[in-house]
């Protein structure tokens, strides 16, 4: 979450109880409570997460009531306690990919979060199965057409107020408004109704990483035991809605998930992230049209004023051209003017110097230019390309592939598109867990997960998916 956002959270007063003590369950209590939660998990028929700060704290986002939350600090007058690393590199949590997995299965059907930190989306959740009650600090929609926009950067305002950019749409073309929502605005109706929905339906309500304490939000988990469901919270703190649980389990909400996946025989899935960068070319023929003016201009997908978080700086060179200076490009906008030879052709290498937060360090593009070309048009689909970057980053273990997603050529411009492979990370590593996943199930359990193929698309479609440009 951002803490531009939680700061103005904080002028108000009734926000609960704030700097409670954390409370941990003694090893072997907490080792009987994992295997009694993968049980549980494993004979649902419908669960439904419910999701809090406490889920992404291990990513390096405070929470709020914990002895070092946002609140807790400043009521003690000791301001906003700063994240380890900039939110728009934060990486989803060891319990986001869990939640990814079980929804893959088939177990887990729909995710409802307080958070605004975009990391359910970025993990690989569907839209259509996740409800973000308080907005997405990521994410414009457009008041006229409902289009969302899912942006790699933290939308500017907050409050539902109009933002800088419009709608793509070419019939709409309306002010994007922010979808974070202010402390007098009401809950959106589409994420609450579709929350309220899939409690009412849930055998299973699984609290994490909350207090309970915010309303309405909170009562959201409550419907479940109106018909017949169970509702199961793992938070460090007590909450309201303890007596109402049938299992209450005070530990790292990260260590518990991990458990339980391992005895469930789950693997969790690496985190990938992909960042999308498009290269522009404008050229107009000199006199007589033997030498051409060029402009490079390397910018975000969301428009040329729209930061690129992941790109530190970029290094352009012409190795087969000698007479060709090598240029170094440290700030945003990138930007490049040169001065070529029309009817002879050269490759451009592009270095793309990462930020801090990224997996590795660069990874080069090379880029054929050939001025003699004035149509080619190249569009892949989108979600099988990335899909091959996304294997190929897990097979190789490392970052910094590439693929070309769009491609325009026009007489005067030249339009590309490029996916890039920014972060890699996997969550088996016993450390990650710290310990618990060497627990296993007693005698009498028998834990098998079969995956279902409802898990691995999903059996519902959104009319209004969110767009990356």
């Amino acid at each position: 979450m951002s803490l531009g956002y939680a700061e103005k959270l904080s002028y108000r007063e009734d926000v609960g109880t704030v700097g409670m003590s954390e409370i941990f369950d003694p090893p072997d209590v907490l080792q009987q409570k994992i295997e009694e939660l993968a049980i549980l998990i494993q004979k649902s028929k419908h669960l439904v997460a419910f999701t809090g700060a406490g889920i992404s704290t291990s990513c390096g986002i405070p929470d709020f009531r914990g002895p070092k939350g946002v609140w807790t600090l400043q009521r003690s007058g000791k301001g906003v306690p700063e994240a380890s690393l900039p939110f728009h590199r934060a990486l989803p949590s060891l319990s986001h990919m869990a939640l990814v997995e079980l929804e893959r299965a088939g177990i887990l059907k729909f995710v409802i979060s307080q958070n605004v930190d975009s990391l359910h989306l970025r993990s690989g959740i569907p839209r259509e199965k996740l409800a973000e009650l308080h907005g997405n600090s990521f994410r414009e929609i457009c008041p006229s057409c409902g289009t969302e926009y899912l942006r790699d950067f933290e939308v500017e305002t907050i409050g539902m107020k109009e933002t800088s950019r419009r709608c793509a749409d070419t019939k709409c073309g309306a002010k994007l408004k922010d979808t974070v929502l202010d402390w007098e605005d009401a809950l959106p109706p589409k994420e609450m109704n579709s929350a309220e929905k899939h409690c009412r339906t849930a055998d299973i309500v699984l609290c994490l990483g909350t207090s309970l304490q915010i309303t309405p939000a909170c009562n959201l988990p409550l419907k479940t035991i109106r018909s017949g469901g169970k509702i199961v919270i793992v938070n460090l703190q007590p909450t309201p809605k303890d007596k109402k649980a049938s299992l209450v389990i005070h530990g790292l909400v990260d260590k518990v998930i991990a458990g339980a996946m391992h005895l469930l025989n789950l693997r969790i899935p690496p985190y990938i992230h992909i960042d999308f960068v498009q290269l522009s070319l404008s050229h107009s023929p000199k006199s007589k049209k033997t030498y051409v003016k060029w402009n490079l201009r390397i910018a975000s997908i969301h428009g040329q004023r729209a930061p690129l978080p992941f790109l530190k700086s970029v290094e352009v060179s012409f190795p087969e051209r000698p007479d060709l200076k090598t240029a170094f490009l440290h700030e945003q906008p990138f930007y490049l003017k040169r001065e070529t030879l029309r009817k002879r052709p050269f490759k451009m290498l592009l270095t793309f110097n990462f930020s801090d937060g990224c997996s590795c360090l660069c990874t080069t593009i090379e880029w054929p230019i050939n001025f003699q070309v004035t149509k080619d048009n190249l569009v892949l689909e989108k979600n099988e390309v990335l899909r091959e970057l996304r294997d190929a980053a897990d097979k190789e273990s490392h970052c910094g592939q590439h693929a070309v997603l769009e491609r325009k050529v026009n007489p005067r411009s030249e339009v590309t598109i490029y996916a890039i492979v920014t972060n890699i990370r996997r969550y088996n590593d016993p450390e990650e867990a710290n310990g618990v996943l060497e627990i296993t199930p007693n005698s009498n359990s028998n834990f098998m997960i079969k995956r279902c193929s409802e898990g691995v698309n999903g059996s519902q479609t959104s009319q209004k998916r969110p767009k990356w440009s």
